[in-house]
């Protein structure tokens, strides 16, 4: 199976540079990161910070100049390369990293055009642009958790309720259930391994992480609705996890 190629895309001005490394990471968890293009004014001391990062993670620093006050010229360089990019049919997807806004026309109209388009950016980050993505995942959970050494038990426990950004609401439970019988068969069973996707399709930002936990299994089990069924699948001891409402 071929991996995707993505094009990333970070906005300077309206994302930190503090976890670029982890960002990075969890991108190439979703394909290869085949562009890598940051965009800023950087006569401007406000982007200095990511000046330090760059070389060692092979961005390429596009120059905005910023030629009328108030006025975002980074957002139309950025804009203007993803259609440059689109139209030459090099990349599967796109990486938009911003907290901003104004690129939910751009991610919408990617998607349009087949493309996989997958957000990072801050918590405050507005909900159009959110709803825009396929995936939209926060900063904020990207944060290397400092754990010292001790017992598997104990690492565990504290993983997974490792700063949470946000409480399981009762709209996310109900994402959860419906998904699960959406995804259940005639004996009301649904598969695990469906349903974080599934949800995606309704909810671009739901990620485990967003509440503390590292993966959907805890949360799951957290949220104690849910009939938890573990059956063998005969291949190297894997084990396929099945649920249904209570």
């Amino acid at each position: 199976m071929t991996e995707d190629k993505l094009a990333v895309l970070i906005d300077a001005d309206n994302v930190p540079y503090s976890n670029v490394k982890e960002m990075l990471e969890e991108i190439a968890k979703n394909g290869t990161p085949t562009i890598k293009r940051i965009y800023a004014d950087w006569t401007k001391p406000t982007v200095s910070g990511w000046k330090s990062v760059l070389l060692e993670n092979a961005i390429t620093p596009i120059q905005q100049y910023s030629y009328t006050t108030g006025k975002n010229s980074t957002d139309s360089a950025l804009i203007i390369d993803a259609m440059d990019i689109l139209y030459s049919e090099k990349v599967n997807g796109f990486c938009i990293v911003s907290s901003d806004s104004d690129f939910t026309r751009l991610a919408t109209r990617l998607r349009e055009a087949g493309m996989t388009v997958i957000g990072f950016g801050e918590r405050k980050t507005p909900k159009p642009f959110i709803a825009a993505c396929d995936k939209f995942i926060y900063l904020e959970i990207l944060k290397t958790p400092k754990t010292e050494t001790t017992s598997i038990a104990k690492v565990t426990e504290k993983t997974k309720k490792e700063e949470p950004i946000s409480k399981v609401d009762t709209e996310t439970i109900r994402i959860i259930t419906e998904s699960v019988n959406d995804l259940a068969d005639e004996t009301g069973w649904a598969f695990l391994g469906s349903l974080g996707h599934y949800i995606l399709k309704k909810k671009p930002d739901f990620d485990p992480r967003n509440y503390g936990f590292q993966k959907l299994l805890p949360l799951i089990r957290d949220i104690n609705k849910f009939e938890i069924d573990e059956r063998d699948s005969g291949l190297n001891n894997i084990r396929h996890i099945y649920l249904k409402q209570k």
